[in-house]
C-alpha cells in the first residue's frame, strides 16, 4: 500500500507552464519574428545565388533572373528580403543590447522591440527610396 500512495503523490506534481498562460507580448512576437527572419534570409540567399550564376553566365540566364525580379511577384519577394535583412539586423542589435545587461527593464525591452518593428520597415522604405531615386 504505501508504494501506491507514492505513485499517486507523483502525480499530482504540477504540470509545466504552457502557451495558453502567458500573455502575448511585443517582446515575444519580435522574438519570433527574429527566429522567422533567420530563415527566410537563408532561403533568400538562394536569389542572390541566382543573381551570381546568372550575371556570370549567359544573356539569357540573366533576363530570366532579370524577368522575374521586375515582375510583381520577384519585386516582393525581394521587398521581403530587403525587410527581413534589416528587421534581423536590428534584432541582432536588441539581442547584443540585452546581451551586454542593457535594456531588461520592461519599458525599454519593449520600445526596443517596437523600434526592431518600425525601424525594420523604416530603413526597407529609406533604401528602396534610395534605390528608385538612384534607378
Amino acid at each position: 500500500m504505501a508504494t501506491m500512495d507514492a505513485v499517486s503523490k507523483r502525480r499530482e506534481r504540477p504540470l509545466s507552464p504552457h502557451l495558453s498562460i502567458y500573455k502575448f507580448t511585443i517582446t515575444m512576437a519580435m522574438s519570433i519574428a527574429h527566429r522567422i527572419t533567420g530563415g527566410a534570409l537563408y532561403v533568400g540567399v538562394l536569389l542572390l545565388a541566382w543573381f551570381l550564376i546568372a550575371a556570370s553566365a549567359d544573356a539569357a540566364a540573366f533576363g530570366a533572373f532579370s524577368a522575374f525580379i521586375h515582375s510583381i511577384i520577384g519585386r516582393l519577394v525581394l521587398f521581403g528580403f530587403t525587410w527581413a535583412l534589416f528587421h534581423h539586423l536590428l534584432g541582432g542589435v536588441r539581442h547584443f543590447l540585452w546581451d551586454a545587461g542593457y535594456g531588461m527593464d520592461r519599458p525599454l525591452r519593449e520600445q526596443l522591440a517596437w523600434a526592431t518593428l518600425i525601424g525594420g520597415f523604416a530603413l526597407t522604405l529609406l533604401a528602396w527610396a534610395i534605390g528608385y531615386a538612384v534607378r
